[in-house]
């Protein structure tokens, strides 16, 4: 058997590599030149514990390539982003494109299984597709859904533990797409339709958007009624059957800042809360952003001069190096926008930015006057409390 990734980013390597290190032929293909240079050669371009060794003796034991170029095979997964246009409308565009790629290479009795997330109804839309370019395949291919749900830094164990939701556009693709996922994932593989499937990943991710949401604006009303937020969740979670998550400076990554939207643009009417869970996760960043600027105004009229400001995190989450739909990352560029240029940036999980000079973190915070926690990573909960230095705990590094 021939497995095809098309897409070998956070969430298509380590799957592929998952995949050949059980045995099986794994060709991946990526449009980036680089990435398929760094994985020939064993390595990789992404953070993730334990996978440069997998993909390491993925290579070397033959099981593992990529590739600029699609080539025929017995299943292909479509593992690209999925990003949102203006007014935050899906753009299906890269699936689409991915689907086109491998168009020529289809062959009677393949699987073709998406796994990039997507609005409802994008499965059947790629079968469409499908069947009006290549006609004699109508009924002779099978087409699923199947979203990841793997949490980074903890993927290459979930990618095989976790249950996995799959979606055919008929039984028998439901059947075909179980069968392959079976060769490697241990977790429980439930049958459903491609369409729940769609809307079963939507609906997990606007879920925690939901819950981080109470937590967020939890913190906002904490910091008028001059309570710490910290103390009181701990205090409130004491309940048997109470379980509010941690705030932070907002909500980021390609999943849970990005795929309510999917629900919000086809169903506007009907997603009020989902909705308003977006709205205040955005404007938490948004409310971090202005207590910043305001503790720089204060320090100035103060002491008579510009304070040095560490912004400390840039990721969407501890302790990796993804920024997608960071609010740190917003935040400290919507701060970075005022006059003051004494900024210290500190990101421990990436050497270099194309945008951001980095320090470390220890030199930023001896430093630094202001101190401004974005990301809770566990370089900074080494620290001391600093009593000489102002310092804006959004991610609660210091939470007593």
């Amino acid at each position: 058997m021939i497995v095809q990734f098309i897409g070998l980013g956070y969430i298509g390597l380590p799957t592929a590599a998952v995949v050949a290190q059980h045995g099986i032929q794994v060709h991946g293909v990526d449009v980036n030149p680089k990435v398929v240079e760094t994985i020939n050669k064993g390595e990789i371009h992404i953070i993730e514990p334990g996978l440069e060794a997998v993909v390491k003796e993925g290579v070397e034991k033959g099981y593992l390539e990529a590739s600029h170029t699609p080539i025929e095979a017995d299943v292909h997964l479509i593992v690209v982003p999925t990003p949102f246009k203006g007014n935050h409308e899906p753009d299906i565009s890269f699936v689409e494109a991915g689907t086109k790629a491998v168009l020529p290479f289809l062959m009677e009795g393949n699987t073709f299984i998406i796994e990039s997330t997507s609005p409802v109804g994008t499965t059947e839309k790629m079968a469409d597709l499908i069947s009006k370019e290549r006609p004699e395949l109508k009924n002779k291919i099978f087409i699923a859904y199947c979203p990841e749900r793997v949490l980074p830094g903890n993927v290459l164990h979930e990618l095989i533990y976790n249950d996995r939701s799959i979606g055919g556009i008929d039984e028998r693709s439901t059947d075909k797409a179980v069968e392959f996922y079976q060769t490697f994932v241990k977790g429980e593989l439930h049958r459903t339709n491609a369409r729940t499937a769609e809307m079963c990943k939507l609906t997990e991710n606007s879920s925690r958007d939901v819950q981080i949401a109470f937590a967020n604006e939890l913190s906002l009303i904490c910091d008028k009624a001059g309570i710490n937020v910290w103390e009181l969740i701990r205090l409130a979670n004491k309940h048997p059957r109470v379980n509010i998550l941690q705030p932070g400076a907002g909500v980021g990554g390609h999943c849970i800042a990005v795929d309510p939207y999917f629900i919000t643009a086809e169903y506007p009417m009907e997603s009020q809360l989902i909705g308003k869970a977006r709205e205040i996760n955005n404007y938490k960043a948004f409310w971090c952003a202005e207590k910043t600027k305001n503790a720089m105004l204060e320090f100035e009229l103060k002491h008579g001069y510009k304070p040095i400001t560490a912004i400390m995190g840039l990721s969407f989450k501890p302790d990796i190096d993804d920024l997608r739909e960071s609010p740190a990352k917003y935040i400290a560029q919507k701060v970075m926008q005022s006059e003051q240029n004494n900024f210290l940036v500190v990101e421990p999980n990436i050497k270099e930015h194309s945008v951001f000079k980095l320090t470390n973190y220890l030199e930023a915070y001896e430093k630094a006057d202001i101190i401004v926690f974005l990301v809770a990573h566990n370089e900074f909960k080494s620290l001391i409390y600093r009593e000489d230095k102002v310092i804006l705990d959004f991610a609660g590094i210091f939470k007593k």
